[in-house]
């Protein structure tokens, strides 16, 4: 019997309060304490979905992985890239940055949840309309962290690069936009016309 069969057995005789190690000398294999699933009820675009997983499941996993919404993406997994952003109760965060367990009840939008092709949110057609992309692997989150953009104009909240202690909507600059959607990265470099497409949008609904 090899050492693998050997670790994975004695996993799965171990107590789950434990953490103990398998082996001897340099081929000590350490194993964390098993965590069993639970109950989860996640409100995703509308609809409810109840769930059994474990509680290490990051929100970006449960969504692609367990409910195959997959238009959210995972690119770095580290929280660098912005492209696994979603909505959570209208704030932008980064799905792969937080466990699915935290958001037991909380009102989560997906890049699905925005619109649809027959009738796709303002700001999916504006980034159609201005070529706001080129492999299209970070869109879905660039569009989702302009949704909430939007809805930091509305309030009127200001960012580190606002002059004075409100945001004047009609006053709206492309530098805003940039400060804005800085935690977005696009490697193919469509910035320009992402900012043209955000902008187009922003001016219509100031």
């Amino acid at each position: 019997m090899d050492r693998c069969q050997s670790a994975k057995e004695a996993s799965e005789t171990m107590p789950q309060d434990e953490h103990r190690e398998i082996g001897q000398g340099a081929h000590t294999l350490s194993l964390a304490p098993y965590a069993p699933p639970q109950p989860l009820k996640l409100r995703i675009n509308g609809a409810e979905h109840q769930l059994h997983i474990e509680p290490r499941v990051t929100l970006l996993d449960a969504l692609r992985e367990v409910l195959h919404l997959t238009g959210t993406k995972k690119g770095c997994d580290r929280g660098q890239c912005g492209a696994c952003t979603v909505l959570v109760d209208g704030q932008r965060i980064n799905s792969c940055l937080t466990l699915a367990v935290m958001h037991d009840g909380r009102e989560i939008v997906t890049v699905e949840g925005l619109g649809t092709a027959e009738q796709p949110h303002p700001m999916q057609q504006a980034f159609m309309d201005c070529d706001g992309f080129q492999c299209g692997y970070c869109t879905p989150g660039q569009v989702c962290s302009a949704v909430a953009l939007l809805d930091e104009v509305k309030q009127r909240q200001a960012s580190a690069v606002t002059e004075g202690e409100q945001l004047e909507p009609s006053l709206f600059t492309e530098d805003e936009i940039r400060e804005r959607m800085s935690g977005n990265l696009c490697r193919c470099g469509a910035y320009p016309n992402i900012v043209k497409a955000i902008h187009s949008v922003v001016l219509r609904q100031a």
